[in-house]
């Protein structure tokens, strides 16, 4: 990705959520300069990636295939005894027909809840033992009810539902045609990007990035 596409979708998420009034943590505006001045008491932001995270997953078309993140809270699956907070937090941004590909988590259960704009469209399986999609039928709750739906159905997610997505369950999502772009928040178990994520085609999980102008903020894969 350039680094001017990164920027500008940081600038349309800031307007999105000044829309909605949704105030950030600080860290998520401090520069790349700020960032420098900064020591040992922001250590847990940068351990377990909190702030900024854009990516087209390799794919080299944000628009078609990518998703904008924003990590508020999270604890540490791999040094739980230091950062023991079991649970994370996330807003993501997803623009009409932008897909985040094929995925599941082999330890992370999380709510994925439609804060409003769009429709978010979700498609499911189940995976099997060698990690395959399943032609079996997918059981989930949404908001406290139980559905079951045949191998690769696609959820609706209106503003205001939410759905859970257990360990193991294959899952794509993007926002349908026509609606608008899709304001989502995301309440799991601890998150883990680096060794939590089994996409099921080959895709890169964060971007490379050419720099053809300065950064607004720094993405969490770079405060170091």
């Amino acid at each position: 990705m350039k680094r001017s596409e990164i920027n500008a979708a940081m600038k349309g998420a800031l307007k999105l959520f000044e829309e909605y009034k949704i105030t950030l943590p600080p860290f998520t505006g401090w520069t790349p300069a700020e960032w420098k001045e900064k020591g040992e008491e922001v250590q847990e932001i940068i351990d377990n990636m909190l702030g900024w995270d854009i990516t087209d997953f390799g794919q080299g078309d944000f628009s078609k295939t990518g998703l904008l993140l924003i990590t508020l809270r999270n604890g540490n699956q791999k040094r739980a005894d230091e950062y023991p907070k079991p649970y994370a937090e996330k807003l993501m941004v997803v623009q009409e027909n932008q897909i985040t590909p094929m995925h599941f988590h082999w330890n992370k259960m999380e709510d994925i809840i439609n804060r409003g704009g769009g429709n978010l469209m979700i498609k499911l399986y189940n995976s099997t033992e060698n990690e395959e999609l399943a032609d079996t039928d997918v059981v989930v709750t949404m908001d406290g009810v139980k559905y079951t739906f045949p191998a690769g159905h696609v959820v609706t997610l209106k503003p205001g539902q939410s759905i859970t997505l257990t360990r193991g369950l294959y899952h794509r999502f993007w926002g349908e045609e026509g609606k608008g772009t899709v304001l989502v928040a995301e309440v799991s178990m601890t998150n883990d990007d680096a060794a939590d994520n089994r996409f099921y085609d080959q895709v890169g999980r964060f971007p490379e990035i050419e720099e053809d102008e300065a950064p607004l903020f720094l993405l969490c894969n770079e405060y170091l």
